[in-house]
């Protein structure tokens, strides 16, 4: 048994004390990097040297900070404190590994959303607004939210990943706000407006805060009020939205 005093411990060899010192740091790089892998939620099992999810955040937080192109796999291996052949172990290369980011980290979230629309209780305009300010802070206030601002100044370069956000993202975000709206109109809430368009016009507002924050904000010495500016978003859409008064009355005579 150990005994108090510093006489008494038994003599550490080299190795061992080696060996105690990497104990150490791995533990505190565990400590570290699950605040970070906790950006994207990741859903993979621990594995031996690494998690995938503390590679996708370390590669989120690079993938931000320098853009697609300038992030390199040996920086994103070194942020996550592993060789750079553990992390071919889990992705095949850098498009793989920002795939993995986009599909943990924002796909995940717009499938989750999804079922919510499909099993929704309340009136349309209630989940409306609960899926904007969900949207925001799920992604838009976190780190995933500069992945909008990369893809937009990127797309042109990286055509293939481009498809794939517009694919994944893009078209399936748009769809779930059509199918919210085309609730609303089937449910006499809303009046008839054209779904080619006003998805979108429903999505810009968010989209251009998520820029905002991730460009001019960095600059700009009054930060935006990111719940007000939401809250004025979905009054103001939702009031475009609405079936107003004279129209809902000539429907009624209508149907008389």
């Amino acid at each position: 048994m150990w005994q108090t005093g510093a006489a008494s411990r038994p003599n550490l060899t080299d190795a061992q004390t080696r060996s105690m010192l990497l104990t150490k740091q791995s533990v505190n790089l565990e400590i570290r990097m699950s605040s970070l892998a906790k950006i994207i939620e990741p859903r993979w099992e621990r594995r031996k040297d690494a998690r995938p999810g503390e590679l996708a955040a370390a590669a989120l937080e690079l993938f931000v900070e320098k853009g697609f192109s300038a992030t390199r796999l040996d920086d994103v291996a070194k942020r996550a404190g592993v060789s750079k052949g553990t992390l071919y172990l889990y992705f095949d290369s850098k498009e793989d590994l920002f795939k993995a980011v986009v599909r943990e980290g924002i796909v995940s979230r717009i499938a989750e959303a999804e079922e919510r629309v499909r099993n929704y209780q309340g009136t349309t305009a209630s989940m409306i607004r609960e899926l904007v300010h969900d949207w925001w802070e799920q992604i838009g206030a976190t780190r995933l939210g500069g992945i909008t601002k990369l893809m937009m100044s990127e797309a042109g370069n990286f055509p293939e990943l481009a498809k794939f956000y517009h694919d994944e993202v893009v078209v399936r975000g748009t769809a779930l706000f059509a199918t919210a709206i085309q609730r609303g109109i089937s449910a006499g809430e809303f009046r008839e407006v054209p779904l080619e368009f006003a998805p979108r016009i429903a999505c810009a507002p968010v989209l251009m805060l998520m820029l905002w924050r991730n460009s001019f904000d960095l600059c700009d010495t009054h930060s935006m009020d990111a719940q007000a500016y939401l809250d004025a978003h979905t009054d103001m859409l939702l009031r475009a939205l609405e079936v107003h008064p004279a129209a809902a009355r000539a429907g009624a005579r209508g149907k008389a």
